[in-house]
């Protein structure tokens, strides 16, 4: 399965990358991915898919882009 994983902030220098396009070994859930790529599960984090936000358990799909990002807040 393929699929493009972009990280903002902090989460850069955790998973070593900004933007990357992976082939993943089989079907995997978002939280999974965020394993895949080391970001620490303890760490709070948005993940979203195709620009909607999605839960840790919800299956990906092929060609999807995700993003993580850690938890923010402003005004």
């Amino acid at each position: 399965m393929k699929l493009t994983v972009k990280l903002i902030g902090p989460l850069i220098y955790e998973g070593g990358f900004s933007e990357k396009a992976l082939t993943l070994p089989g079907p995997m859930t978002a939280g999974e991915l965020s394993a895949y790529v080391k970001i620490d599960k303890k760490r709070p984090t948005i993940i979203t898919r195709n620009g909607k936000a999605v839960a840790a358990g919800d299956q990906l799909k092929d060609g999807d882009r995700v993003v993580i990002s850690h938890i923010y807040s402003g005004g």
